[in-house]
């Protein structure tokens, strides 16, 4: 017991001097702790102040659990203007991506881009991975068909069966959402199909999911029909047929508010409207053209938050060029050497002359804020905005073919929790 009692800690007076009376020195002390809670709690009732504190926190999630202390936090947490300039300041972040490799993709794999000290690091892990792992059956495939917002949207192919699933890993208790499957049509015997694509868009009513296919006849007139999720059932949304060049089945397609432009020809750019359902064209930037090789990666089209615009990226040789396409024309905006990015890796064993004819872009993030680029085996990241190369990742199975790379963002807006008036959980 008395060596129990000799490993509390000892209570000193100002001269250093044991104190027998413990007491007194904590009404000592009581004057400065007082004075430390006044001080905080003028910072804190300060809502001014209070919000320059919330601005300082820099993930969605850790701005959830502010939001959790009281009403009045929670108010401020959740306010539109308060969330206009949080997104400002810390934009969405890349949390990883799913990737997809060879010529008969396998299952994706998750792969983490989050710092090593991040402390939701492991969960995150965890909940990106859900089941997309294949399993024993052979037939079973998954493929990503949309990654947006932190919701993945999943296609299972089990023979004939095609099951579409929602999955927001991040927000485990959401759970997985059932999708009917895509309408399928019998084309007429004039056309032939060209691409089949889903497209998200983000509105005041949350992620929406759009279908657009676009078919061709010999005869020069192409179709272009898109259907749009509603109420959990496929709805057919527009049907427009016109004399379009054909489409080019493996450049991207993006849906920029009401418009989704779609790669055609060899330097053409098809506008779908879909508030009038009417097309336009739009040509390349001159010397810039989608690569002659079939299914070549050499161009890739950037949404923009901006609706009246949209990014294109161009890679050639190891020069990458971002053009903007605004009010009618194009707008060279940044261009970027890679020879200088790819030496400073000093990568050993590594020569850019030797595979100065295979970079490749595999994916570019909205607003062209990001790419991710493929030299032979191995993928690279590239921070446009921060001009900052890495490698993420080495694959596997390389057959000389391509992958698919789909990035998985912070979700945005923030989901609050209920404002319930209870008066013990409102206090300060």
């Amino acid at each position: 017991m008395a060596e129990l009692n000799s490993a509390q800690p000892q209570l000193v007076d100002p001269e250093n001097k044991p104190c027998i009376n413990a007491q007194p020195q904590l009404q000592w002390y009581s004057p400065i702790l007082m004075e430390a809670v006044d001080a905080v709690s003028k910072v804190l009732d300060d809502d001014n102040l209070l919000i320059e504190i919330l601005l300082c926190v820099d993930l969605p999630t850790t701005l959830v659990c502010a939001a959790l202390v009281c009403k009045r936090w929670l108010q401020h947490a959740s306010d539109r203007e308060f969330l206009c300039h949080f997104r400002k300041l810390h934009p969405p972040r890349l949390i990883g991506f799913y990737i997809q490799e060879g010529l008969m993709p396998t299952s994706p794999r998750f792969v983490l881009m989050l710092p090593a000290q991040h402390r939701e690091r492991a969960a995150v892990v965890r909940r990106a991975k859900f089941s997309l792992e294949s399993n024993d059956d052979s037939n079973l495939r998954t493929h990503i068909m949309d990654c947006r917002n932190g919701r993945v949207l999943t296609q299972r192919l089990d023979g004939t069966t095609r099951g579409l699933k929602v999955h927001v890993p991040l927000c485990p208790q959401i759970g997985m959402k059932n999708i009917p499957p895509l309408p399928i049509h019998e084309p007429h015997h004039d056309y032939h199909c060209g691409f089949s694509q889903i497209l998200s868009n983000e509105g005041v009513n949350g992620l929406s999911y759009f279908h657009v296919s676009m078919a061709s006849s010999y005869y020069g007139k192409s179709r272009v029909s898109v259907y749009m999720l509603k109420d959990g059932v496929w709805c057919m949304h527009t049907s427009v047929a016109a004399n379009l060049p054909p489409p080019r089945m493996r450049i991207n397609s993006v849906l920029v508010g009401s418009k989704i432009y779609m790669a055609a020809a060899m330097s053409d750019i098809i506008i779908l409207d879909l508030k009038t359902s009417s097309f336009s064209v739009i040509q390349l930037p001159q010397g810039v053209d989608y690569g002659q090789e079939y299914g070549s990666s050499d161009t890739m089209l950037s949404r923009a938050d901006d609706y009246s615009s949209v990014y294109l990226i161009n890679a050639k040789g190891l020069q990458l060029r971002i053009w903007l396409h605004k009010g009618g024309t194009w707008l060279l905006v940044d261009t970027i050497l890679m020879l200088d990015m790819f030496a400073n890796l000093r990568m050993s064993g590594f020569s850019v002359e030797d595979y100065r004819s295979f970079l490749r872009l595999r994916q570019v993030g909205d607003n062209a804020e990001f790419v991710f680029l493929q030299m032979r085996q191995c993928i690279f990241y590239l921070d446009i905005k921060c001009r900052t190369l890495c490698e993420v990742h080495d694959i596997t199975k390389y057959d000389g073919s391509s992958c698919h790379i789909n990035p998985l963002m912070m979700i945005w807006p923030p989901t609050f929790p209920a404002n319930k008036d209870n008066p013990a959980r409102n206090a300060m």
